[in-house]
Order: structure tokens, then sequence, then C-alpha cells
């Protein structure tokens, strides 16, 4: 991938999208497109082949078009895999047809078992039942991971997957319905230090434990892969470690000066109870995480 590539990003608007686009653009690359902002409708077949047809993209990063924490997950599963599952089969399949160089689909951690051994590694793919509060969203994953495998089999297309930590970083969203927990977590607190809030309730007993990627870590990742990897096989993109959810709260709480009352309902589902990913082969191959977690809180504020 040189400077001057065409690089068409889709997603939905979201970090993924935004945190590729700065990072490529803070790079020198000079030929960058991001879906978000583009009047056309990925899920409609024939749009895509006509947008593809105007950008003539060399190389594609391709995320998610609909995501989100356990409220929405739950709330939106019908549409979480619908709308995942259209808008990939169109951009996969017409990338192949349009014969671009490289695709790079971005995958979730949620695709791995939800009882895998910890740390996950790659090859517990498909070995185990999933956790069910984010099962829709977790088999549209997989099918785009499946598709770009097979259509590497079948066609020889250039398609890899990278199954990133949960992203966070300045461009996260911070809707408590809809956001990614650390986002969500920042979203309250930050809520909660305006309107002098007393106390704060987060969802679950904060038992669980992440694993957080810096949005300029996990953008770094990506080009890296994009120039570096070309083998079928999906690959993990995390920092190494792992924090229980009541441990972040207190962390943020800390960072965003709130001195109230944190209180876990416990009535509320906790999700998996930890996602630690083995980046062992990333590291490897000369990738490696830069930005530690509080410091990377502290940028968003």
């Amino acid at each position: 991938m040189k400077k001057n590539s065409r690089i068409l990003i889709v997603g939905h608007n979201d970090i993924i999208e935004h945190s590729l686009y700065d990072y490529l653009a803070a790079q020198g690359y000079e030929n960058i497109v991001s879906a978000g902002p583009e009047k056309w409708d990925v899920f409609n077949q024939q749009q895509v082949e006509k947008f593809f047809a105007k950008v003539k993209p060399e190389y594609v990063f391709l995320s998610s078009t609909r995501s989100g924490g356990i409220e929405a997950n739950q709330k939106f599963c019908a549409e979480f895999i619908y709308l995942n599952l259209e808008s990939q089969n169109n951009i996969i399949h017409t990338a192949y047809k349009n014969k671009i160089k490289k695709l790079l689909f971005i995958a979730s951690s949620c695709v791995y078992p939800k009882n895998a051994p910890q740390p996950i590694k790659e090859e517990y793919f498909l070995t185990g039942a999933l956790e069910p509060t984010s099962e829709a969203y977790a088999v549209a994953k997989i099918a785009g991971i499946k598709m770009c495998q097979s259509y590497r089999r079948q066609y020889g297309f250039n398609a890899i997957v990278m199954v990133p930590a949960t992203l966070y970083g300045p461009a996260a969203d911070t809707d408590s319905y809809n956001a990614h927990v650390l986002g969500a977590l920042l979203g309250k607190f930050s809520l909660a230090v305006r309107h002098n809030h007393r106390e704060v309730t987060l969802w679950g007993t904060g038992k669980p434990k992440r694993e957080f990627i810096f949005s300029d870590d996990f953008a770094e990742a990506c080009v890296f892969l994009m120039k570096n990897y070309n083998d079928e096989a999906v690959i993990n993109v995390g920092v190494g470690q792992d924090i229980a959810i009541k441990d972040l709260a207190k962390l943020i709480a800390s960072v965003s000066g709130y001195k109230g009352k944190i209180i876990f309902d416990t009535s509320r589902p906790d999700g998996a109870i930890r996602k630690l990913l083995d980046s062992s082969r990333i590291k490897k191959l000369g990738w490696k995480p830069h930005v530690a977690l509080e410091d990377g809180i502290r940028s968003m504020l």
C-alpha cells in the first residue's frame, strides 16, 4: 500500500472509521475515501457496484455497519445481524469483482466461544458456543470471516481478517445505551460530574474483564497488517492485558473527577466473563501497542 494508493474505509461513521481515516491522513496517504460521509447505500448491491466503479479503490478496510454494547446488542439484534450481513456481502463480493489488491475485514472478539481458554488464541475460533448477549452480531462477523476465507480459497482474493480488542479513543461513542463499555462508562461519569450526581449505576457485577486497545494503536495495526500479512487465518490485535469492569469504572471515575458512589445493578447481564486476546502472532511480525490505558482515557476528556 503506497501513499497514493486509492483506499476505501467502510464503517458506520464510528470510531473505527474516524480513527483509520485520521491515522492514514496523518501518515501522508493522499487518496482516502471514508464511507460514512458519502452518499451511497452499502446495503444496496447496485449502489455499491456503482460506487466502486466511480472510486476504483485498490485497498478496502471493512468494519461493521451496525454495532454497540450489551444493551444495543439485545435491543437491536435483528438489525445487527441483517445489516452487517447485507453490507459485508455487498462489499466483499464487489471488491472481488473489481479485482482490488487487498481487503482487511475487521471482526470482533465476540466471534470466539464464550468459555474459550484465556488468553484467546486464534485457533479457538468456532470451537464452542457463543456469548448469548452478542450472538447475532457475532454470527454476522463469523459469516464475514468465512466469506473472506472462502473467496480466498475459491478465487484467490486477497482478503485478510483481524480480531481486535475493544476499541476506545477520542472518537468513541459515549452514549450509555449504544456505546461499548468504556465509552458508555466515560459518558456516564462525565454526565454525573457535570450535573453533580451522587451515584452512578452500572450494569452487571463489575467482575468481567475486558481488554482495550487505543484507537491510534488499532489504526496502526490495521495498516501494518495491510502491508505485512497475507494469511487466511484470523489474527488477533490486542495489548496483552485486561481489566475488571469494576476497576475500569474506578479508573474512569478518578480520571473524570467523579467522587460519588458507584452502584452495580446485578440484575443486568455481565456478558462474557473474560475476553483477553493472545496477540503473540502479530507481535512476532513486528507490531506492538504504545498507549497505556489511563493515558488513552485521559485523551478522551
